[in-house]
């Protein structure tokens, strides 16, 4: 398999101060252990270019990301939310992030790549039409699928989001959009305390109490997830990769280890090579443990790349 794998020096001077879980740290445990355990060399490494202001406005509302823009300070920081805040380097940061999706998707589509994982952040699932949440500025993920459905005339993507968080800014975007299938499982009640309440059809919502371990969860893609996909048949698959339903991470209470992400992107991998000729690409969200992150990317990348 050609596997992509993207990340971008931009996505490191993005920081919420040195407090904050969601570090640029991340993103270096991750490479270091890519490195550290010979995957690497078997990975195509790509930098990718910053999003065009056409694509991430498919996604978000020109108020928000005017609003957006013109918040960036000089020096310091500026909250968004609780959670989020911004510093000189974010929007250039959040440009690379949507942009490692959007290019992977090309290149994907076009048959460069196999499939590809976009080590990149901020993060963007929580990231609503006109608004940033929780560590999020731009949904990524749902940029690089409507690039798909907009420019590229893409008719079925599937979107799995296996963070432990709810994806609720991705479903805001796509709840009754019969383009797109949404498959998720997320622990709940948890932040942000959304998915439960009447989604719409194209919504494969799967909650679960605190504690969930990884048997539980195959399960739950093997029977729920699966039949759903199958009878969609997706063109391609996006993934919302996060990694904080691991046991080890502070920010959830669920117990998954890295087998059960290798196990979830090998049935992917399966689904995509049936219904989508092999087409996914992935970017990270959560995990904020960095050993476990970075032992739960490397099975994630590992699974995609088939080694």
């Amino acid at each position: 398999m050609k596997t992509g794998y993207y990340t971008h020096r931009a996505c490191a001077a993005h920081e919420m101060g040195s407090w904050h879980p969601e570090s640029p740290q991340r993103l270096a445990a991750i490479n270091d252990h890519l490195i550290g355990i010979g995957l690497a060399p078997h990975l195509v490494s790509l930098q990718p270019p910053p999003a065009s202001w056409e694509a991430i406005r498919r996604a978000h509302s020109e108020a928000y990301l005017q609003q957006l823009q013109a918040k960036i300070p000089k020096r310091g920081y500026v909250p968004l939310d609780p959670d989020t805040a911004i510093n000189s380097n974010s929007w250039e940061a959040a440009l690379h992030a949507a942009g490692a999706v959007i290019d992977a998707t090309d290149r994907v589509i076009a048959g460069e790549l196999d499939n590809a994982f976009c080590a990149v952040r901020p993060p963007g699932h929580h990231a609503r039409p006109g608004a940033a949440m929780g560590f999020c500025l731009l949904n990524n993920v749902a940029i690089g699928a409507l690039h798909a459905l907009q420019q590229h005339g893409l008719q079925r993507v599937a979107i799995i989001d296996f963070d432990v968080h709810h994806g609720n800014g991705t479903e805001e975007m796509f709840a009754g959009d019969e383009r797109v299938l949404m498959a998720s499982f997320f622990q709940h009640p948890f932040y942000p305390y959304s998915g439960t309440d009447n989604p719409a059809k194209n919504m494969v919502n799967v909650p679960l109490p605190a504690g969930t371990r990884g048997d539980v969860v195959r399960e739950v893609v093997e029977r729920i997830w699966l039949p759903r996909l199958q009878a969609f048949e997706p063109e391609m698959i996006f993934i919302s990769a996060g990694f904080d339903a691991h046991r080890e991470d502070d920010l959830g209470q669920m117990g998954l280890v890295e087998a059960d992400y290798a196990f979830i992107t090998d049935q992917l991998v399966k689904l995509a090579q049936r219904y989508a000729r092999g087409r996914i690409v992935s970017t990270l969200e959560g995990g904020y443990n960095l050993e476990a992150l970075a032992r739960s990317a490397a099975a994630h990348v590992r699974a995609l790349a088939q080694l």
